[in-house]
């Protein structure tokens, strides 16, 4: 079962970046939790709520109309919003929860509002806003909007505020902040939050799962196989565990932790010897 789930992301990932569904991929990553997702069922729901999005434009095409209907649709009629309350649910990070829930964080409601906006000809893009997910509307003018917060547009001084709220002062609101990223980014993110929030519960088993979709998405990414190694580490898969990391040391001989990971490598070789 988890080499078909494995197959389904990979197929769904291993493409050319503009030839990425985005929906279909962020579904992907909830098969794990999942087995027996279908996928048709929740992508035929963004169809219709872009239905929706349409009839209420009455054939208006411009973004800021678009834009309004979308938010009405998605956060009026719907009730779509931000999980405030519980930030770190596991089910924020997956697709399918969010479209059923309607509550998210700011990457999962992103990706919710980009896929409905596509479907009603309104290209968006994602912005990895430090600690905080946004998309944009690239055109005439540029449109940055915040689906956390009930598509709210967002003015250069409100995300200075969104960061000061962030970081304290430390970060300066630049206007490269702003710039898009690909669908495999998105992925990545998304992937990221997901195996933050497993390992912070001590859930290395999920966790383990994440990183080996994150080394899908990446098969030549040094950290990513570097922390899928530590673990395997955890969970005492050793062999697994020293070919992953004496793999990271191949592709990073120069990384800072490159001693003490060899180091640690040595010492594993030592042990599944003298188990042997």
């Amino acid at each position: 079962m988890a080499d078909e789930r494995h197959r389904i992301f990979r197929r769904a990932v291993e493409i050319p970046d503009d030839r990425i569904d985005l929906g279909r991929a962020a579904l992907a990553i909830a098969r794990e939790e999942y087995p027996n997702l279908n996928a048709d069922a929740h992508l035929s729901r963004l169809d219709q709520l872009a239905a929706a999005v349409r009839d209420r434009a009455a054939g208006e095409n411009g973004p800021y109309r678009l834009l309004a209907c979308l938010n009405y649709v998605l956060f009026t009629r719907e009730g779509y919003r931000g999980n405030r309350d519980d930030y770190y649910d596991p089910k924020n990070s997956f697709l399918n929860d969010v479209i059923e829930r309607r509550i998210g964080i700011p990457i999962t409601l992103s990706v919710l509002y980009m896929e409905v906006a596509r479907r009603v000809g309104l290209r968006l893009y994602g912005v990895g806003f430090p600690g905080h997910f946004l998309v944009k509307y690239s055109g005439d003018e540029e449109i940055v909007i915040d689906p956390f917060d009930r598509g709210e547009v967002r003015t250069a001084d409100e995300l200075q505020e969104l960061l000061d709220g962030l970081y304290i002062g430390k970060v300066v609101f630049q206007p490269d902040l702003l710039a898009p990223i690909s669908n495999k980014q998105i992925i990545k993110r998304m992937l990221d939050n997901l195996k933050a929030i497993y390992a912070r519960q001590g859930n290395y088993v999920k966790a383990l799962s994440v990183a080996e979709r994150l080394v899908i998405l990446d098969p030549t990414s040094a950290p990513e196989i570097r922390d899928r190694g530590l673990l395997y580490l955890e969970l005492e898969h050793f062999p697994q565990a020293i070919d992953d990391l004496e793999t990271y040391l191949r592709l990073a001989p120069d990384a800072e932790d490159a001693e003490k990971l060899s180091a640690q490598v040595e010492s594993l070789k030592k042990r599944a010897a003298r188990i042997h």
